[in-house]
């Protein structure tokens, strides 16, 4: 009785708590309603959570899970499944719960066939000791905010104890990501590998900083036929004999043309076309594991295929507005892997291009902002000429200047403005043909507010990043 009471509290303080932040314009009220009512009722997040009655999905990895975990969702939702889904990309304890609370009646009933939650790292162990999922994607490992993480080994630990101790628990993991797929051998999992086989646009050298470069298993360097980028490829391992495993879904013919990314699936008992709205041969892993995933679950080939074709993503993933006419992209950074990408698709658009880099170390983004030196900016350099200006912002906006004059990038056209707001209208009214934005988190939404009080949001040509 008494728990029920805190319950009942807890909901009604949590909804009123989502309803004062809308209405106040201060966001979404994505994080806060989660943490207070877990302080109201520690037990809360379990018992929702249990209510679900097709199961629980996680999807957790560095870069990739919000655009997975949506992706997924949608193929569900279009399947005519009741879903509870973090969409905004809170994936901390906090933000589970919340999601859990927006769909909660206020005396505490769930109706839905499936949770389906993006969660952090950091945060998966107690996650997924209170929601018992029955399925968990792991997209990819790198080194992410060591301030907050602690080395990538550490975390990688973390989350092979916390499998290991779900019984019952499926998997879904990237073979071509060696730090990935040991997760098969090490937890005793049943596991459903996806992966991309080799394509022209395969690298033959790596000269990016990978995580994996030595086998996980005894220490040896591993040895690659190809890369796709980072560690991710075709490994083999010379000392235990450690590989790449097959993949049970697995990508074909890739391509990358008009702004969609595409390739030949081939899977257990058939194949198809996957062609989805995103830039960047990297994207098409999101939408290989949201397929695995959605499969794993029975869902209809073909229904999984048109629903991630039609996906649009969440906040900061490579939105697409127009200002004046002028396409306008707005994308979310955190890790070296994930701007080298973005850095990559920056190179593929029509330029000249005005770009925005909005660098912040709050706690959220990380307070050691060395990684931006381990972040291949060089790359720009041989290619300035495509690049019309750009303006650094932020609270450590000159540090990502001087990281951009070290990278050899004229200074003519690096630019300092500490006010944000006006660092985005000189963005915005620059002569480029494209304004493509890049912000850390804390920076985002910010940036976000910006944009939406003067720019039009494409709901057409929506492309997702790889955070």
């Amino acid at each position: 009785m008494f728990f029920r009471l805190r319950l009942i509290l807890a909901i009604l303080v949590a909804k009123a708590i989502i309803w004062l932040v809308r209405f106040a314009g201060r966001g979404k009220g994505s994080s806060l309603p989660g943490m207070v009512a877990l302080k109201i009722c520690p037990g809360i997040l379990a018992h929702l959570a249990g209510q679900v009655r097709r199961g629980v999905v996680m999807v957790t990895g560095t870069n990739g899970k919000t655009t997975t975990n949506n992706m997924l969702a949608r193929a569900v939702r279009e399947a005519g499944c009741r879903v509870v889904v973090n969409a905004e990309g809170a994936n901390l304890i906090t933000g589970v719960t919340t999601a859990f609370l927006k769909a909660a009646s206020p005396v505490g009933r769930v109706d839905c066939d499936y949770a389906l939650l993006e969660v952090d790292e950091a945060s998966f162990p107690r996650v997924s000791r209170q929601v018992c999922p029955r399925m968990v994607v792991v997209t990819n490992f790198f080194r992410d905010q060591l301030d907050r993480y602690g080395e990538l080994d550490k975390t990688i630990s973390l989350i092979g104890d916390a499998l290991a101790g779900l019984p019952g628990t499926r998997l879904v993991l990237n073979a071509d990501d060696p730090l990935v797929a040991r997760l098969g051998a090490v937890t005793g999992r049943e596991v459903t590998f996806y992966g991309l086989g080799e394509h022209p646009g395969v690298s033959f050298q790596s000269t990016a900083a990978r995580e994996g470069r030595f086998c996980p298993g005894c220490g040896r360097e591993l040895e690659y036929a190809y890369y796709h980028y980072s560690q991710l490829g075709s490994y083999r391992c010379p000392g235990c004999g450690f590989s790449r495993p097959a993949a049970g879904v697995e990508g074909s013919h890739a391509f990358s043309s008009g702004g969609t990314t595409g390739c030949l699936l081939a899977y257990p008992g058939g194949a198809r076309e996957l062609v989805i709205p995103v830039p960047g041969l990297y994207n098409l892993y999101n939408g290989l594991a949201a397929f695995t995933a959605a499969l794993n679950l029975g869902l209809d080939p073909d229904r999984i295929i048109h629903a991630l074709g039609g996906y649009t993503p969440a906040t900061g993933r490579m939105e697409r507005y127009r200002y004046r006419g002028r396409p306008v992209l707005l994308n979310l950074v955190k890790n070296p892997t994930g701007f080298n990408e973005g850095l990559h698709t920056l190179l593929t658009l029509p330029g000249p291009v005005d770009v925005l880099i909005a660098i912040n170390d709050n706690a959220a983004d990380g307070r050691d902002i060395s990684w931006l030196w381990d972040v291949d900016f060089e790359m720009l350099e041989e290619q300035h000429h495509r690049l019309n200006r750009v303006a650094c912002t932020g609270q450590r906006g000159a540090e990502m200047a001087v990281r951009l004059k070290y990278a050899g990038l004229p200074v003519e056209k690096i630019h300092v403005q500490e006010k944000m707001h006006q660092a985005v209208r000189d963005v915005l009214n620059g002569s480029g043909s494209t304004a493509y934005l890049l912000a850390t988190y804390t920076a985002l939404w910010p940036v976000e507010r910006i944009l939406r009080s003067c720019a039009q949001r494409d709901g057409l040509e929506n492309l997702p990043s790889v955070s």
